[in-house]
């Protein structure tokens, strides 16, 4: 999880060569009509998205030369922040700024707006027109640019109803499709024939029957293939497991598996095998000698089937990889995440593959509640494990697990990270983060509570944490929120 430093960020800002279709300079030293700050917000979300972009921004307070002025626009906080719901009144499905972040810069107050990209499928209009950029200029977004928008999420959803294998024989689905472990997680009774897994199979939209000609759906390989080699577009789309000796990639263990069968097939395998190779602790009890995992096998559980699938199956070249090193596991999927990585936490459910992700839950390898990344960090505190790291590659999305290591051995991002998630998780639970809670998750004593401030207030500097009630004058009590609540 991206846990970003306001000054770093306008630092990068004002050291970029000039604005371009992600970034828009404005003075606004008094005041900005409301109206073109709608356009540039449906612009430069277009392009975010047309980009691939985790945000783009609007920065109030500094000269198209990038020379910081300061503005005084808005300069209530209440009156600021309610930008948001104004500006969420007039575009479509209510999207609108992710942050308004107010900063100061060399004594000069500084506004960036960061705004998040068009929701796949569906440029952001404002008062139900387009707006796109063209370099530095502001202008309505193109036709072919409004199509790539809306067609790159109608691909991936077309890709579950695709066809695998076209023209097949009732015979021959039978073999390519393991139509007893497909009855066994459908709790099928003991089908009569044939012809009744058949109908069975495309009542669950694994198979689709056209005239008189059976044809394998991508929805069906991906999930019940014997032998995902069988299916010329899937072949490569099976999860790989690698491990290897010390922190580095040079060193690979001979143990090393690369998913052949379906994903409903094969899951609990692989997690079983997974499992059985990662590394273990051995406590000594009263009565006892117990082995604990190093990592909490529920956080492992739920990344890896979220990885299946959420991944962008339109990636070729490139499947779902897990990674176990000595000190951490990472796991890759193809495909850039469809919500910013800061949000993963608290977040409704969005997945690319609603039939694949619909199919998983009912399996019950996976939550059904969008909670599944909550239970993830939940999972890590508990064992007081560093908290996992959520990364947007260029076309990947990666999560990092790791293992244990003393505070001492944690670099301010980490401790930023730890703190902005722990304030997600409290406000999750309806709870909010307090000096204790944090010392807690952290395992810091409480003699040592001077250590737990500087961190809350590195998160805080941050931007990534706010106080919840700036009002209460007292620092014991102190509550915190992400700053998004």
């Amino acid at each position: 999880m991206k846990a970003y430093d306001l000054s770093e960020i306008l630092h990068n800002l004002l050291a970029m060569p000039g604005e371009n279709e992600l970034v828009e300079f404005k003075e606004a030293k008094n005041s900005f009509h409301f109206d073109e700050l709608g356009q540039y917000f449906s612009a430069l979300s277009n392009e975010a998205n047309l980009k691939g972009a985790e945000e783009a921004w609007l920065v109030f307070g500094i000269t198209d030369r990038q020379n910081v002025i300061g503005t005084n626009f808005r300069p209530a906080p209440n009156h600021l922040q309610s930008l948001t719901r104004e500006i969420a009144i007039h575009c479509n499905n209510r999207i609108t700024f992710r942050n308004i972040h107010e900063f100061d810069h060399s004594g000069k107050r500084v506004i960036l707006f960061e705004i998040p990209p068009a929701t796949p499928g569906h440029p952001t209009s404002w008062k139900g027109h387009f707006y796109g950029r063209d370099g530095e200029s502001l202008g309505p977004l193109n036709t072919d640019e409004r199509h790539r928008i809306e067609g790159r999420f109608q691909q991936q959803i077309a890709f579950e109803r695709g066809v695998a294998y076209a023209n097949a024989s009732a015979i021959q689905v039978l073999e390519l499709l393991d139509w007893q472990r497909f009855s066994a997680l459908y709790q099928y009774s003991t089908p009569s024939d044939n012809q009744e897994v058949i109908a069975r199979l495309i009542t669950n939209k694994a198979v689709i029957r056209t005239n008189s000609s059976l044809h394998i759906t991508n929805l069906g390989a991906i999930l019940f293939a014997r032998d995902l080699k069988r299916f010329e577009q899937l072949e490569l789309k099976g999860m790989r497991i690698i491990l290897y000796n010390g922190t580095g990639r040079t060193e690979a263990k001979k143990e090393d598996q690369t998913g052949q069968m379906g994903y409903a097939i094969a899951f609990q395998r692989a997690i079983d095998w997974l499992n059985a190779r990662l590394p273990t602790v051995e406590e000594i009890g009263s009565v006892r000698r117990e082995t604990i995992p190093t990592y909490p096998l529920k956080a492992v559980r739920e990344l890896v089937a979220n990885a299946l699938i959420h991944q962008d199956f339109t990636v070729s070249g490139s499947s779902l990889m897990v990674e176990v090193f000595d000190n951490r596991i990472e796991i890759t999927n193809p495909g850039t995440p469809l919500i910013n990585v800061s949000e993963f936490l608290n977040h409704p459910p969005v997945s690319r593959n609603e039939l694949i992700a619909a199919a998983m839950q009912l399996f019950d390898f996976c939550e059904r509640r969008g909670s599944g990344i909550d239970r993830v960090v939940e999972e890590c505190e508990k064992h007081q494990l560093p908290a996992p790291n959520f990364i947007r590659g260029d076309n990947s999305t990666q999560v990092i697990l790791y293992a244990p290591r003393p505070l001492r051995e944690m670099d301010r991002r980490d401790k930023i990270r730890a703190c902005y998630q722990h304030a997600c998780l409290k406000q999750a639970n309806g709870q909010q983060m307090t000096n204790q809670s944090f010392r807690e998750r952290m395992g810091i004593a409480e003699s040592n509570y001077p250590m737990a401030s500087r961190i809350i207030a590195d998160t805080l500097e941050a931007g990534q944490i706010k106080i919840y009630d700036p009002e209460n004058k007292s620092k014991k009590h102190t509550k915190y929120v992400p700053s998004w609540a």
